[in-house]
């Protein structure tokens, strides 16, 4: 074995000791651990807007979406008065 594989080879061996680990986790180069997401809030409106589409949508399987919203948003702004 050369000099070179030799100082190699003690240079392997040193750098995956346990100790090393030791010192490079207490330095902080262990990942962060993750943040939770927070969920956002639901507005009334928002709320109260699902359960009038709902509503008409059960009455009303095969109207289009937009005449649908648009009644849904007029009992909206009615309930929320």
């Amino acid at each position: 074995m050369s000099e070179y594989e030799r100082g190699f080879a003690a240079g392997y061996r040193a750098a995956t000791s346990d100790d090393v680990r030791d010192i490079t986790s207490d330095r902080g180069m262990a990942a962060p651990a993750p943040k939770a997401k927070k969920t956002r809030k639901v507005s009334a409106y928002s709320r109260r807007y699902g359960v009038e589409y709902k509503r008409l949508k059960a009455k009303h399987p095969r109207m289009k979406f937009g005449s649908l919203s648009k009644k849904a948003h007029a009992a909206t702004r009615k309930a929320l008065k």
